[in-house]
């Protein structure tokens, strides 16, 4: 595929280019360092202790403590719903059709599931419409999702959550952003010499840049490419 674009990168010897690469990364060293930091300070967040929720699964009403599937430690992505749509979120569908091999948790004593405010029928309609891989849950007929900063009509979350016995605890939660943690497209997206091409992003004059989202695929686009029974 032939590209043309405005601007390019400049062209320097290669001594050059070394130089500039190793001036970046101490700045990527120094970034690296600060996330060990930041991730040593969560492990030593409290905790708080939560009710004894019942949600719905595709077997039946499930306790909040069976969604750990016998495991100590849970992360949870709230998946945004919207009533009556055919299609639901397109970041949240997006960002959750990535997570396809997640058999590895098991060997941290953990799980990640998705939990929707979505009846689970739909929900679980949905996830085969799109190609999902990951469990579903749905909080649609409990108060779980809104006690952790997910409820109706709201916006999507993580959170993750401690197992001892029965007694189920709040480790951590974010939103927005945040959540970019946890995905590798972004992480590879900004490898590239135009990265994410979006207008809020700093770049050099002549950059491609387009609206926030208009290189996202849609969820149409999503059960396109991995769903099991596309309409």
């Amino acid at each position: 595929m032939t590209t043309q674009q405005t601007a390019l990168p400049p062209v320097v010897d290669a001594a050059t280019w070394r130089r500039e690469l190793d001036e970046l990364r101490v700045r990527e060293k120094a970034a690296t360092r600060e996330l060990d930091a930041i991730a040593a300070q969560r492990r030593r967040l409290p905790m708080v202790a939560m009710p004894d929720y019942t949600l719905d699964s595709k077997d039946g009403p499930v306790r909040l403590a069976d969604l750990f599937d016998g495991r100590s430690q849970l992360i949870t992505y709230h998946h945004m719903w919207f009533p009556d749509s055919e299609w639901q979120c397109p970041g949240c569908t997006g960002f959750t059709s990535q997570f396809t091999r997640l058999e590895f948790l098991r060997g941290y004593d953990a799980r990640f599931v998705i939990v929707t405010q979505g009846p689970i029928q739909e929900a679980l309609a949905y996830r085969e419409k799109v190609g999902n891989e990951m469990e579903w849950y749905s909080t649609a007929d409990s108060s779980f999702g809104a006690d952790v900063d997910a409820p109706p009509n709201g916006g999507f979350a993580v959170n993750v959550f401690l197992r001892d016995g029965d007694a189920v605890y709040r480790t951590w939660h974010t939103a927005g952003r945040g959540t970019e943690q946890l995905s590798h497209t972004f992480a590879l997206i900004d490898l590239l010499p135009w990265g994410r091409q979006e207008q809020w992003q700093d770049v050099p004059a002549g950059w491609p840049q387009s609206e926030t989202y208009d290189k996202w695929l849609d969820s149409p686009d999503v059960a396109a490419l991995y769903g099991r029974n596309p309409s």
